[in-house]
């Protein structure tokens, strides 16, 4: 017998969701709409469990291997904007290596993060460029955070996001990416297009785990 509903609202998309994944700590729901994975509201992380393991990422912004893995946000950034744009890392966590590499190219970057770089201010200026890398699949309330993210954004600018997507070919069971448990919101192709369309984005390109909005 389930301790939790077969059904609950999507919050991102306010849709449907169908009961999709159980196992002994955690619930998970499918959206009907969107088609992401996300997690039973009852089973989300404290804020005190959620910084406990950030604070375990061994993230060391001068690590090569950790560089890497960031170089297509950064190369994107690189590409599209200028010294003279204005950036925010938002979500920047312990290790802000996308700031770092970005500022060694004397871009100008701001950070937030509600654990570690909690500066309420940077939320309420305009920026050319948003990067969050990692960090939209921490949203708990992702459709609110997106909406932030667009009121944060001035004209022709760009929000960057890398995030593993959700597609009918995983084998959730297996899937890695459900396993740390401050990943609420697993997002589907078809939730990154509603997000283009909601929010009335200009653009949107899909490069792997780049996911980039136009504005």
């Amino acid at each position: 017998m389930l301790n939790h509903s077969k059904k609950q609202l999507c919050p991102l998309c306010d849709s449907e969701g169908n009961l999709f994944f159980k196992d002994k700590l955690r619930t998970y729901f499918n959206c009907t709409n969107c088609m992401s994975v996300f997690l039973d509201r009852n089973n989300l992380p404290a804020s005190k469990e959620e910084k406990k393991r950030y604070l375990e990422h061994n993230n060391d912004v001068n690590d090569p291997g950790y560089q890497k893995f960031v170089e297509p946000i950064v190369t994107a950034v690189l590409n599209d904007f200028t010294k003279k744009d204005r950036g925010l890392d938002f979500g920047a966590g312990t290790g802000p290596v996308v700031s770092k590499l970005l500022k060694d190219k004397n871009f100008q970057i701001e950070l937030y993060d509600p654990f570690f770089h909690n500066y309420p201010e940077t939320l309420k200026k305009k920026y050319n460029f948003i990067v969050c890398c990692e960090v939209i699949e921490h949203f708990h309330h992702p459709k609110k955070e997106f909406e932030l993210l667009k009121k944060m954004l001035l004209p022709n600018g760009k929000i960057y996001c890398m995030t593993d997507l959700y597609n009918e070919e995983i084998d959730f069971h297996k899937w890695y990416y459900k396993n740390d448990r401050t990943h609420v919101f697993i997002y589907h192709r078809k939730a990154i297009e509603w997000i283009k369309d909601e929010l009335n984005f200009s653009g949107l390109t899909v490069d792997g785990r780049l996911i980039t909005f136009d504005f």
